[in-house]
């Protein structure tokens, strides 16, 4: 009976969570039209306290969605324009010596917020990019030997331009390994550019966008996700198809564990959304590309044919074995 009660309240705490989720999303595609399942990627990567590297041309409505998110949960929004000259300090904060007191005082430089904007990332030196390293990782900057907490929840909307390489630091194999997903939102049809034109005929949608939840009910609403069931069966096909990765011919380097691990918690998220309390394939399969492309390397040879990582992933979700059977409890 007990044990009956607990799943019980464990169903009624996911169902929380899928409601805050479908607010925040229905919030964002207020200003963002016609991108649910894009909307719907970030907002699991919130929910997954990850962070999303947006790789697409300008004037899609990257700011846009960074700052239509940050205005949902009622956070801070930060804006850090990556350039080759700028400095880690200009990211992270530095001291400067009060004349008044007599003492050094930090001045929070623009990483420290809820929602972090770091525009064209791929423009700055490696030893700026890795500034972010720590922040995204541990949540935390190291300034002149201080360890200091960042804001949470804390969110990193990592852009770069995929067609312009001139003057560029491309990310690393370990720096893109440390972002969730990564995500493109693309052009809006004919349709939705006409449906934006009416949006913003007198003004602009985000400036009358309202917070739908608050950031103590948004972090309650990241630990509930952890008790989304996930049967060893699709465990199982989660390890199988990041293995497959790392064999597949056409691969220079496979998904890593971490990939594994961020797949586990998106298809989490995914089965919380969808209003489930367990993780089936289908979530799998829905999240395998934005969570494993930009950690599988395709070898020079591949990429000459025009192999991308999506084709990879893609023929492997067609070729490994769905599992049967039980999902659920």
């Amino acid at each position: 009976m007990a044990s009956f009660a607990n799943a019980h309240e464990h169903t009624l705490q996911l169902r929380h969570v899928r409601q805050l989720g479908l607010r925040l999303i229905d919030n964002v595609q207020r200003v963002i039209l016609g991108k649910h399942d894009v909307v719907e990627l970030t907002v699991i990567g919130l929910l997954c306290q990850g962070h999303l590297l947006i790789e697409d041309v300008p004037g899609v409505g990257k700011t846009t969605l960074a700052k239509s998110l940050a205005r949902s949960i009622g956070g801070a929004f930060s804006r850090i324009q990556f350039t080759p000259d700028m400095l880690p300090s200009d990211v992270t904060g530095t001291s400067i010596y009060n004349q008044k007191t007599g003492e050094f005082e930090f001045r929070p430089g623009p990483i420290v917020a809820q929602v972090v904007l770091a525009d064209e990332i791929n423009r700055a030196t490696p030893r700026t990019q890795s500034a972010l390293l720590e922040a995204m990782e541990e949540a935390q900057i190291t300034v002149e030997g201080v360890t200091r907490p960042l804001p949470l929840p804390f969110l990193v909307l990592a852009t770069q331009n995929p067609i312009e390489y001139e003057g560029t630091f491309p990310l690393p194999e370990a720096q893109l390994d440390r972002f969730l997903m990564r995500v493109a939102l693309g052009y809006p049809s004919l349709e939705e550019q006409m449906s934006m034109f009416d949006a913003q005929q007198y003004a602009h949608p985000l400036e009358s966008l309202l917070p739908v939840t608050t950031l103590e009910e948004l972090r309650q609403a990241q630990a509930l996700l952890r008790m989304v069931y996930v049967d060893n069966l699709v465990k199982r096909y989660i390890a199988q198809l990041v293995e497959e990765t790392r064999r597949h011919p056409d691969v220079y380097l496979g998904a890593s564990p971490r990939g594994a691990l961020m797949l586990y918690r998106t298809a989490q998220a995914r089965a919380a959304l969808n209003g489930r309390d367990y993780v089936i394939p289908d979530d799998v399969k829905a999240l395998a590309v934005p969570t494993l492309g930009h950690r599988v390397i395709i070898s020079p040879a591949a990429r000459i044919k025009g192999v991308t990582s999506r084709d990879v992933i893609e023929h492997l979700l067609d070729t490994i074995p769905v599992p049967g059977g039980k999902v659920g409890r």
